[in-house]
């Protein structure tokens, strides 16, 4: 039975990648790239501060290398001072603990509100201090933003218990309180949309949150702390900090008064994070981690197709992509034009500053980042993997990698067991479904995997036996507020979005009573 089964169906899914790839091509928005900075320091109970220690840190340009302005440097005395807020704002006869569950999410939807309002300039922002092309961060990164904060507005008021019928004269039922004060660090690939993903449904429940931001991308995060105050949270109910990992992130992880620790970032900082909250209080902890997503491309498939879409799978945001396609299993029989048609796509795929709206691919995030990389590339020549495109640093200003592409692979080389993060894609060869179910479950993580083949029964068969959180089948990163994510293995534990993330920030109290009979 055949999933693209009419040549109507080919049409719509090419269709959704034109769709996809029209965000890099045009706009009508016209972006700004000298956007003001309006907010640089520490939110900390609904004000903007500089640090205990006055220190500030440089936040970079990733087009050209230059510093676009100066950010409090944040650390273990502004997160004592930002979870004290938190703390005082979760107390019972708060203001935050006396609001409607419909209240909570009336200011949500205000949040998103602003957001829409402050869309172009927030936009700008992410294209200035990460890097991504601007017409992504307008039409993807804030769309998908907007839609985490109103889905999550809506359960506010939803998220309720049950009345369970035990044995005897007893009612009992349940409650779904918040857990209380949460540590949030969140990465710099998705600065906005990974903000979301830890507020919306922490503030939604009624918790209260201290967040770190990457000191790669405050600036975007900053804007949305002043926009919590304008819609009218509470004093402490959101704190925002700026500032290191080492330090400001470890105070978070470490400190006694946080109840619960949410991270996305690396697997080696992740387990780093764990081991903290679990030698300081037991905290409540969720991670999401690396990954090394396979992408099981079957000879039946349409080549076209997923040769684009396995080139969206990996080169999406610069390769910078928790669940970046980048073990890219094809089957022998199409294997050479699947590598010939890569190699003449990345060939084409379009370098340079995100605010060019005729540009696909921007810098990597900082020069470590990019470093990273090459070094990488480079140990996949060493290791014998062909290179069949790119492999170097675009120009001497900024942060530009080539898009890669390497086929000839084998299971044991570095670049097909390490994360790399950047625009390098490893192409290898399988025979048969059972195999690369086998060769794909080998590795360490187990965020993703994609699927792409003509038969229905093949494509469930390998889905439900894929070691991973989630399984695209003829598409990939397919996101949506409602569906949840996560990673297995080394990738992670918890999820977010979804019904299923709002499990980690909410706990679960059981109320029995006494029900007197009459003859009691």
């Amino acid at each position: 039975m055949a999933l693209l089964h009419s040549s109507r169906t080919v049409s719509r899914v090419y269709r959704v990648l034109r769709t996809q790839n029209a965000c890099m091509a045009s706009a009508a928005v016209q972006p700004n790239p000298n956007p003001k900075i309006q907010h640089t320091k520490l939110f900390i109970n609904n004000e903007f501060r500089d640090s205990v220690s006055k220190k500030t840190f440089p936040t970079i340009n990733p087009a050209t290398g230059e510093v676009i302005c100066q950010v409090a440097e944040g650390d273990k005395a502004d997160v004592d001072l930002a979870v004290k807020a938190a703390r005082n704002a979760f107390k019972l006869g708060s203001p935050w603990r006396r609001m409607d569950a419909g209240e909570r999410g009336y200011l949500m939807n205000k949040v998103a509100d602003l957001i829409q309002r402050d869309r172009k300039y927030l936009a700008e922002l992410e294209t200035l201090d990460n890097g991504k092309p601007f017409n992504i961060a307008y039409n993807v990164d804030l769309e998908l933003t907007l839609r985490c904060y109103r889905y999550y507005a809506g359960w506010a008021d939803k998220n309720h218990g049950k009345t369970i019928p035990i044995w005897g004269d007893y009612f009992c039922y349940t409650r779904h309180e918040p857990v209380g004060v949460c540590g949030q660090i969140i990465p710099w690939n998705f600065p906005l949309l990974m903000q979301a993903w830890k507020l919306a449904p922490a503030l939604s429940l009624g918790n209260v949150v201290v967040m770190k931001l990457a000191e790669q991308t405050p600036l975007s995060g900053l804007h949305i702390a002043s926009l919590f105050k304008e819609a009218g949270y509470p004093e402490g109910v959101l704190n925002v900090i700026t500032g290191y990992g080492p330090t400001a992130g470890a105070a978070i992880s470490r400190h006694m008064d946080v109840d619960k620790v949410g991270f996305t970032g690396s697997t080696e900082i992740g387990q780093l994070v764990a081991a903290d909250a679990a030698a300081s209080n037991l905290k409540r902890v969720t991670l999401e981690l690396g990954g090394k997503s396979p992408n099981i491309i079957f000879d039946d498939c349409d080549i076209a197709l997923a040769v684009e879409q396995a080139h969206f799978g990996l080169f999406f945001n610069m390769g910078q992509c928790c669940t970046a396609a980048s073990r890219c299993y094809v089957q022998e029989k199409i294997y050479d034009e699947f590598v010939e048609r890569s190699r003449e796509r990345a060939l084409k795929r379009s370098v340079g500053s995100g605010f060019d709206p005729k540009v696909e691919q921007g810098p990597q995030v900082d020069e470590d980042q990019m470093k990273k990389i090459l070094a990488l590339i480079k140990t996949g020549k060493d290791q014998g993997a062909k290179l069949v495109a790119g492999g170097n640093r675009v120009g001497k200003k900024g942060y530009f990698v080539e898009p890669t592409v390497f086929s000839d692979v084998k299971d044991d080389m570095t670049i097909a067991k390490e994360e790399i993060f950047g625009p390098v894609m490893q192409i290898i060869k399988f025979k048969t479904a059972e195999e690369v179910i086998e060769r794909s479950n080998l590795n360490k993580y187990g965020l993703a995997a994609g699927v792409v083949t003509n038969d229905v029964s093949r494509a469930i068969n390998v889905a439900n036996s894929l070691r991973a959180g989630t399984v695209w089948v003829n598409c990939y990163d397919v996101f949506d507020s409602c569906s949840p994510f996560g990673g297995y293995k080394m990738s992670g534990n918890g999820r977010e979005l979804g019904e299923y993330g709002m499990e980690a920030y909410t706990e679960v109290k059981s109320v029995i009573i006494k029900v007197p009979t009459k003859n009691s």
